[in-house]
């Protein structure tokens, strides 16, 4: 069986779903998979960019099949070596004698690590900047690198067309709605986007407004990513342009409160809960709580990297910082995570270093401290519960 979609004339995706994958990269939940999208140009030449994951081989190859009927590639263009979009370029190179591979210096070099030399002979080396004709389109080939990997590179068509690798992206499968424009981003969309970018591509923020710069002045039609659907709408074209401009800049995206914490007997999470409470009725509207040890830690830094506010409890355990705040935490920092406002409460029954190893881990961030730190001594009373309102309003106030 064979499914593709005809984007335009000449254009189709031919990528394939996911939805046995548990976890992408084997560390990020993907409860509603993800697609890995590979596009095929048939203009006066057979353009195909990117492949797709070994496990998907069969099924992509149909659709490729179909969607090429009597003809044969001329092209394969690598914009990004990772194996879910890479697996199946020998198997193509073998069923298409006269296909060139496409890529830089840096994309053949990983090919080899991969997968071996066996079609050297193919390559055709692109630099930054070149372009290659392909019929009634011109394909400029602008290089990424960082967004995520070395070798990343966009394909920009003289028909506005950008094939932009793992940007743009999101986790999700194509549950029919291929562009962008058929669903509502800020309902089932922007929140996996999101958790897509900080968690996969967030450190490289530089590298994100770098080529955002290259794009500027450019027409974009369409923006054609490796996971999830297209975008072709002017509106939604700028409205992600914009979101990767502030992801891209460790910007906050809204107002509001990311409370992480752990607790072993409860204590720690009640005062959790009464901070929550007193940010509302101080007015706070988007308050979100998280047990470090209960929820994945992509879900938590992706609403730390969109709420202006960061709250996080450092309690003691064996005299150390709790291992699951420990390790998320440093989670966090991985993502580039900075320019936050951030809040401390503190934990002990018999003494410890927790609130000075989170300060070690946080350090550099760029993060302005919120308020008095609040030292719990094993569970919370009059006195701490004070200190807390104390704390609420100074978070407010800081939003103001």
């Amino acid at each position: 069986m064979f499914f593709y979609q005809q984007l335009e004339n000449d254009l189709y995706r031919i990528g394939v779903n996911d939805r046995r994958t548990a976890r992408f990269e084997n560390m990020f939940p993907m409860p509603d998979g993800v697609s890995y999208n590979s596009y095929l140009i048939k203009d006066e030449k057979k353009v195909l960019f990117d492949t797709v994951d070994a496990s998907f081989i069969n099924d992509f190859y149909s659709n490729l099949n179909h969607a090429l009927g009597e003809d044969k590639l001329d092209y394969l263009v690598i914009t990004h070596m990772e194996p879910d979009h890479s697996s199946a370029i020998n198997m193509v190179l073998k069923d298409h004698p006269d296909c060139k591979l496409v890529g830089n210096k840096k994309t053949f070099q990983f090919l080899e690590q991969f997968f071996g030399d066996e079609f050297k002979d193919r390559y055709l080396e692109v630099k930054n900047g070149e372009t290659l004709e392909i019929g009634k389109r011109t394909l400029e080939f602008i290089f990424a690198p960082m967004v995520h990997w070395p070798e990343v590179m966009f394909v920009l068509s003289s028909e506005g067309e950008l094939f932009s690798a793992d940007a743009f992206g999101t986790f999700g499968a194509i549950e029919g709605h291929y562009s962008s424009d058929l669903i509502d981003m800020d309902r089932a969309f922007i929140d996996e986007a999101r958790r897509y970018y900080i968690n996969i591509v967030g450190k490289q923020g530089r590298s994100v407004i770098a080529i955002l710069k290259k794009l500027e002045g450019k027409e974009v039609k369409m923006i054609l990513p490796l996971h999830g659907p297209i975008h072709r709408q002017k509106d939604k074209i700028e409205y992600f342009i914009k979101k990767y401009t502030t992801w891209g800049s460790f910007e906050s995206e809204e107002d509001g409160v990311l409370i992480a914490y752990s607790s072993m007997y409860g204590n720690t999470e009640e005062a959790a809960d009464m901070l929550a409470y007193e940010l509302s009725e101080n007015g706070v509207k988007n308050i979100h709580i998280y047990d470090v040890s209960e929820y994945d830690y992509s879900y938590i830094i992706s609403d730390a990297h969109k709420f202006s506010n960061f709250v996080y409890t450092a309690i003691n355990y064996n005299t150390d910082l709790y291992p699951r705040m420990d390790a998320f935490l440093r989670e966090l920092v991985g993502t580039g995570f900075q320019n936050r406002k951030v809040s401390v409460i503190t934990n002990m029954s018999w003494g410890g270093r927790a609130e000075k190893i989170a300060e070690e881990i946080l350090e550099g961030s760029k993060l302005e401290k919120i308020g008095e730190t609040i030292s719990l001594k094993s569970s919370l009373d009059e006195e701490k519960a004070a200190e807390i309102k104390a704390l609420a309003k100074a978070i407010a106030e800081s939003m103001k």
